[in-house]
């Protein structure tokens, strides 16, 4: 039997002058290897990006973290604090990607910008700088850090409702890589974790959705040896398997 395909739609990179879509080998490692199924990367040319194609296809979807930001034009008329980190061309394809999957209940895994993309296209908003907020903290990596220090943890959250009965604890500790953040949650999805701030760490969409889960940190890091990483990505795993035999 054929493992279920989880659509991953790529990033806009620039490489010697050519424009590539590339996705992070951790994001298809921990569907392939912990979730169990196959990734498959999307371009992001929306004139190469058919959506209705796409989720005749999907049995699932990840959205991946990135350097880039969401477009503040997105939720809201302020002009973006750091241009150079904009990829329009990934927004144009997730954003309504994402409202498809939520109204045809696609299994639905947003990771870190992914996150952010699933809060602005349900309605929401963000701040585009969290550490500028005086009632936020600085939730960004430190860049002189090498790689596995960057994403070890971080901070504790508070885990809530569903996601805590899955996970079996009240609170976790998280890696934290992100400069933008949810400033008005979305009002079809429900928090389930905060960190020390009240900053919104991890959401979930409609009750009757089969899987919309949204999460602020990286769960895909060195993802089958992290216990709350597996329970994620085997819980999404099966929500795409469920669709693949239906």
């Amino acid at each position: 039997m054929s493992r279920p395909l989880v659509i991953i739609p790529s990033d806009t990179k620039v490489i010697e002058g050519l424009t590539f879509d590339a996705v992070g080998r951790k994001y298809s490692t921990a569907v392939a290897e912990v979730a169990e199924c196959q990734p498959l990367l999307v371009p992001l040319d929306t004139a190469l990006t058919d959506i209705g194609a796409i989720l005749e296809i999907a049995d699932a979807i990840l959205l991946s973290g990135s350097v880039s930001n969401v477009h503040p034009s997105l939720y809201g008329t302020e002009d973006p604090l750091r241009p150079e980190t904009m990829d329009p061309a990934r927004d144009n394809v997730t954003i309504p990607l994402i409202r498809t999957a939520v109204d045809n209940k696609i299994p639905l895994f947003a990771i870190c910008r992914g996150y952010q993309e699933l809060n602005v296209a349900m309605g929401g908003s963000l701040h585009q700088a969290v550490h500028d907020q005086p009632h936020l903290n600085d939730h960004r990596e430190n860049p002189k850090l090498v790689m596995d220090d960057r994403f070890g943890p971080a901070h504790p959250i508070k885990l809530d409702d569903e996601l805590r009965s899955w996970i079996g604890k009240d609170q976790i500790i998280v890696n934290s890589l992100h400069g933008q953040g949810i400033a008005r949650l979305a009002e079809r999805l429900r928090p389930q974790a905060y960190a020390e701030d009240g900053l919104v760490e991890a959401v979930l969409g409609p009750k009757d959705h089969p899987f919309c889960l949204g999460v602020q940190w990286h769960p895909e890091w060195h993802a089958k040896n992290n216990p709350v990483s597996i329970e994620l990505f085997r819980r999404f795993g099966d929500a795409a398997r469920k669709i693949s035999s239906s």
